[in-house]
């Protein structure tokens, strides 16, 4: 399926990425850095104008009370729930709309490209060089944790432009489905609305959303994955490949000065193959760098399932209970557990006290994971 972008990538902004695309091995980048680009503009264009214009006029008692490490939060979120819902909706859309998926064995999965996928990873990609610059900018609010993640996503999406892995870009974006209601959460605590009928609605919708989309589907996916990476990194180039189709292989044909048989290296698949065409091992740095963090992903996922679960039951804990709670020797002065879909701070629980919100800002580092990979977690605690 190609590229389903609108705009085609300006021949002068190709020309100026092809040397960095050729030294770093992402030969599929210069196709696609008119769609990282933009979206990247777009993200900050909505951080620095777009968000503080429409919460100054929706939110006049709460946002312009808010201190600036909060304001910076709030745009923040707002950009990850803009993020989310459009890349989401685009990863389902290419995955229904193109056929070619269907039909791809390992190798089209690890090595092949088609220019849809290559849209996901763009916007994807596009994201995290947002995220980068935020980090960088608001290093004292973030801090080195979330900075090391953006990195290390950045480069994770960015490998799919060599390409590698490029049927797995919207594959993995799907996790994001969950990060609305995340966002959704942290929103109505700023908005004096913690332990609301609201917010319970939503809760059982981010429990259920991050249970389907991170837990059962990502592990799902994950398995198909390293089976796929398996067959990658024991890849033969001895095997003989398929002869392309309308060639003829038979021995009768004279070939001059002993040329042999013409033959196709994709095996006739040349547009999927085309920067791939003679599948090769795979490199062991790349595997374990992609296995790896998609591992540990997969693992904090789990964790995060667990505390996510147990911050709800803390949000809607009668004060009876939660002094029950207090005698057994649990923390509940202000524990916040992050978790974090999209590369932001999402805050999962806060300090139960109604309207404790204002004036105060979220402090807590979150844990944060990428839809491909690594993940990182800072926690901090807040006194009462």
């Amino acid at each position: 399926m190609h590229d389903p972008f609108p705009i085609p990538p300006p021949p002068l902004l190709v020309k100026a990425t092809t040397p960095l695309a050729e030294f770093l091995s992402l030969p599929t980048l210069p196709i696609h850095i008119h769609e990282l680009l933009l979206a990247t503009l777009a993200y900050h264009i909505i951080c620095a104008y777009i968000s503080p214009f429409l919460s100054r006029r929706f939110f006049p008692s709460i946002y312009p009370s808010l201190p600036l490490r909060s304001q910076v939060n709030w745009d923040v979120h707002v950009v990850s729930l803009v993020q989310s819902v459009i890349v989401c909706a685009a990863a389902i859309w290419v995955m229904i709309a193109d056929k070619e998926r269907k039909s791809m064995g390992w190798e089209e999965r690890i090595w092949g490209y088609t220019g849809a996928g290559g849209m996901i990873q763009a916007f994807a990609a596009g994201y995290f060089l947002w995220d980068l610059q935020i980090c960088l900018r608001y290093l004292g609010i973030f801090g080195p944790g979330l900075l090391m993640h953006a990195v290390a996503a950045l480069v994770v999406f960015s490998l799919g432009f060599r390409p590698f892995v490029n049927f797995y870009a919207p594959t993995f974006i799907l996790y994001e489905l969950s990060s609305p209601f995340l966002n959704f959460h942290w929103f109505f605590d700023k908005l004096h609305m913690t332990g609301s009928r609201p917010q319970w609605y939503n809760g059982l919708l981010l429990l259920g959303s991050f249970f389907c989309c991170r837990l059962l589907w990502g592990t799902y996916q994950s398995l198909r994955v390293y089976q796929d990476c398996w067959a990658a990194l024991h890849f033969s180039d001895t095997q003989s490949l398929p002869v392309a189709s309308g060639l003829k292989a038979s021995n009768d044909i004279q070939h001059p000065k002993g040329i042999p048989e013409l033959r196709d290296p994709s095996g006739g698949r040349g547009e999927l193959m085309k920067y791939n065409p003679c599948p090769e091992n795979m490199p062991l740095w790349l595997g374990l760098t992609y296995l790896g963090s998609n591992m540990m992903l997969n693992t904090l996922n789990f964790y995060w399932f667990g505390k996510m679960i147990e911050t709800v039951k803390k949000r809607f804990r009668t004060p009876k209970e939660d002094a029950k709670v207090k005698e057994e020797g649990e923390v509940v002065d202000a524990v916040v557990e992050g978790v974090e879909l999209d590369g932001r701070v999402i805050e999962v629980a806060t300090d139960r006290k109604v309207g404790r919100e204002e004036g105060m800002d979220g402090d807590v580092k979150s844990g944060k994971a990428s839809g491909f990979g690594n993940a990182d977690g800072e926690h901090k605690r807040r006194k009462l």
